[in-house]
């Protein structure tokens, strides 16, 4: 998982002090591989629906404190006041298979000018 997941944050082309809003953290895999491309600088926002899924976020990226924020909470309800992002990244979050238009329509409102959204909806591999 931590390998497909590092790829498809390799093919986002952040950089040092980019702004990312990652919807639907899970445990944090993604979050971490975020935060070493951005570096100190940059600012990641992490959001899933899932108390758990936050803390275990939160617990295995502790060394990004300051720059990364875990936050429990639905798309449908976020509120970020006037952040903006430059990447927001969703990797298999049902609602952008179910509702497609609706889900990204609620995600962009979180782009900032020339930013990126980037939705992986693949399947798990079987064993």
């Amino acid at each position: 998982m931590s390998e497909r997941l590092r790829g498809i944050v390799a093919g986002l082309g952040l950089g040092p002090g980019d702004r990312v809003l990652e919807i639907g953290c899970g445990h944090g895999v993604a979050a971490t591989h975020v935060c070493e491309a951005i570096g100190p600088a940059g600012r990641l926002v992490a959001v899933d629906r899932s108390p758990k899924m936050v803390a275990a976020a939160a617990r295995r990226n502790a060394a990004f404190a300051g720059m990364a924020e875990f936050v429990t909470c639905e798309l449908e309800t976020l509120d970020l006041g006037g952040r903006r992002f430059d990447v927001v990244l969703a990797v298999r979050v049902g609602l952008f298979q179910r509702e497609p238009a609706r889900a990204r329509a609620l995600a962009q409102r979180w782009l900032a000018p020339g930013g990126r959204l980037h939705v992986v909806f693949d399947r798990p591999m079987s064993s």
